[in-house]
This record gives structure tokens, sequence and C-alpha cells, in this order.
């Protein structure tokens, strides 16, 4: 592995993948620039993001390559903790382990296929547990759920102060912010140039990226109310996905999926629907009172797989695509540009290299 210190890299993305691979570079010595427009960090997919690390539940069969990328990230999500922890990073983590449940007998079912599929390739870190067992973890929980899958190492954290904490660990280490917008990577200085800017691939890279929205409820607690789960809750309601994810102050819920094109605005059907089914999973949701409505674009690659590696010479290095799974795969993709920038390629990245057929 060659020394990278002092090599001069340059990043082109300020939020969540950019943020995490400028400070994983800088951590280990490069001499890193920034390239991020002056804009506000709601701008950004990660601003809205609700911040589960499901590598493991997550999973849905025939996705191998995304569970095989979160199973990664979840190890490498351990030693960024620990590198921010340096700078004080306690905060970011907000709760500890993920239940699967479903409302109705398909929805268990469909649990128990994601089971299965771990089960096949990564044993014994997934658990089933009775009703009775997920109403002892978490008792408000309603009780006509179907029995459960626990995994106890997925983390939650939350996302507006994860990335708070990556910008200011970045300042810390001397990354330096230039407040621009870049529209070719060819006109940055460095030996190598990432590309972390979401859905500016297209421009960037002619990646072929899609956006996707997606609309978040953040609820806060009430004195009186019943605390939310302390886990993060996956619940299938009939056939659509929630996800309830602890905070601090409450909880948010998530998430919707429209490929509408590049729309921000949170509908009424959406939101309702996300409400009545955080509802039928955690009753007393209904004490709680808003505090925000918020919908964000994720940037897809073709076939759903981040796109991670270099393109054309090398001196560019891809790092985008990642979808609903910004927050979980930084900490992966921060450590795949660094293996990239030392001359020492991840295995993992054979998954998301910019020039594999799929693209």
């Amino acid at each position: 592995m060659t020394s990278i210190h002092g090599t001069p890299v340059s990043v082109i993305g300020g939020s969540v993948i950019g943020l995490a691979c400028a400070f994983r570079l800088a951590h280990a010595g490069a001499d890193v620039t920034l390239y991020a427009p002056a804009a506000s960090p709601r701008d950004g997919a990660g601003w809205v993001a609700g911040g589960m690390l499901g590598g493991l539940t997550e999973a849905w069969p025939g996705e191998e390559a995304m569970l095989h990328l979160g199973v990664a990230s979840l190890d490498s999500w351990e030693r960024l903790l620990s590198d921010l922890a340096d700078g004080g990073a306690d905060d970011i983590v907000t709760g500890t382990g993920t239940i699967l449940t479903g409302a109705d007998d398909a929805d268990a079912t469909d649990i128990e296929r994601t089971f299965g599929f771990v089960e096949s390739h990564y044993p014994g870190r997934l658990s089933r547990i009775s009703r009775r067992e997920m109403r002892q973890l978490e008792p408000a929980l309603r009780r006509g759920l179907r029995a459960g899958i626990l995994c106890p190492e997925e983390h939650a954290v939350d996302n507006r102060v994860l990335l708070q904490r990556l910008t200011e660990a970045c300042e810390r280490l001397g990354v330096r912010r230039v407040e621009q917008t870049v529209t070719d990577p060819d006109s940055v200085p460095g030996e190598r140039v990432v590309v972390a800017a979401g859905a500016g691939a297209r421009e960037l890279l002619g990646l072929d990226v899609r956006e996707v929205k997606g609309e978040v409820v953040r609820l806060r607690r009430q004195p009186g109310s019943q605390p939310a789960p302390a886990r993060t809750i996956r619940a299938r309601v009939h056939g659509r996905p929630l996800y309830l994810v602890p905070r601090a102050w409450g909880v948010a819920v998530g998430a919707t999926e429209y490929e509408h094109g590049h729309d921000t605005a949170p509908t009424a059907g959406g939101i309702r629907q996300l409400l009545d089914d955080a509802a039928l999973v955690f009753p007393g949701v209904d004490d709680y009172v808003f505090d925000e409505v918020i919908a964000g674009l994720r940037p897809y690659s073709p076939d759903n797989v981040p796109v991670i590696g270099p393109v054309g010479d090398g001196r560019v290095i891809a790092a985008c695509g990642h979808g609903r799974n910004g927050i979980l795969l930084s900490a992966v993709t921060a450590d795949a540009v660094l293996a990239e920038v030392h001359g020492t390629p991840l295995d993992i990245t054979r998954l998301t290299r910019p020039d594999r057929p799929t693209l």
C-alpha cells in the first residue's frame, strides 16, 4: 500500500458521501479540497434520510450485491464512528437493533423471505422472535403484529447530526471547502478527483443516474406521550414498506418512493399513508406532534447498485448512485475510495465498477 500523505485529492459533492470520502481521505493524510455549491444542507438527500444502517434487514432476494455491500458497510461504520469519536460523536447513534415485523400473513411471508435470503449468505446474523418476545423488547408496538425478526447489530443514526459531525471533522483535518458548482471533473486540480455529487453524476460522468422522491415525517414526542420504540422498526403494512427510526426527540417515519422527476414537494396522500401505517404499528404515535414533513431526491443507478470505482484513465473515481442507502453505504464508500487512492482496491468494489455491463 502506497502512502497518500500530502497527496492532493479533490472531492466533488458536499452531502454525506462527499463528506465521508473527504473525511476518510484527510484522516489518512491526503490534502483534500471539497467542492460543493453554496447551498443549504437541506438540498442533499442526506438531510432527508431516515438514518437506518440496515445492511442486513434491507435485504431482498435477488439483490445479492446490495446485501454484500450493506454488510461490508456495517463493519466500515464501526471504524467511522470510532474515528469520528476523536472529536466527539456520541450523539450520532440514536438506537441499536432492528426489528422486522408485518401487519398480516402476506407481510409475514415477505419478512420470512428476507430472513431466508440473509440466512443463506450470513447465517446467524438474524433471529426469529415470537410475538411475546417482540412485545417484551418493544412494548409500544401494536399487539396484533405478526412475529418478527431481530437484528441486534444494526444502528440507527441521526443523519443531520452525522452531516454536522463530518463537516466539523473535515474542518479539523484541514479540508478546504470551495463553494463552487463543478461541471467538469477535469477542471479541478488534484492527482485524484472523487465525484460524489449524487444526481450530478449525469453531467459530470455521463452516468444514467435517476432521481427517486422519498417522503419522511419527523414527529416529536410530547410530555406524557408514549416513548417511541428504542430500536428501528422496519415493517410491512399490507405490502407497503414502513420504517420507524428512533430519535432523541421522537421518531422519523418513512418512506414513500416515487419516480416523479425533480419534485421535492411532500404529497398529502403520501404523508397520510405514512401516518396511518405508523399508527397501525405504533399506536402511541397519535399523541406526537409534527416536527417536519419533508421530501428529498435519492440518486439511483440503472441497476440500483452504487457506482464506486475509477473512471477512464483512473484519475477520476466515481462514488454515486446510492439511492435510499446513502447513509448506510457512506462508510464503505469512503473506505473504497481511500483504497483506490492507495492503489489497493477493495474486493467488494468488484460489484460497483463503473464499467459493469448493467449500467
